[in-house]
């Protein structure tokens, strides 16, 4: 049976705009894909950054710890050296008066 030309440019509008609709959609499928991909590797990232944050923190503590027992015994050892040029100026007088 033939079928009116009108009908069989329109069954061909139908089909190209079909095919049209669904490469749009695989398009849109795999652009869905790849925000998911992104999104979870953003997701590790902020995962990544709140570690490392508090990781430099933790340095930071550790670093300003170290200064201050830094400082503590540069000062014992300050008081030793003069305690010991005390005593060793004391010993000498004393051999001087000998």
């Amino acid at each position: 049976m033939k079928t009116h030309p009108r009908i069989d440019a329109a069954i061909k509008r139908l089909s190209a705009a079909l095919d049209q609709l669904e490469a749009v959609q695989a398009r849109r499928q795999r652009a869905d894909l790849l925000r998911g991909d992104l999104e979870e590797e953003l997701s590790l990232m902020q995962d990544d950054r709140a570690r490392l944050a508090v990781e430099l923190d933790a340095a930071l503590a550790r670093a300003k710890a170290l200064d201050a027992a830094n400082l503590e015994a540069s000062l014992g050892l300050e008081r030793a050296g003069t305690t010991l040029r005390t005593v060793l100026a004391s010993i000498e007088e004393a051999g001087d008066g000998d």
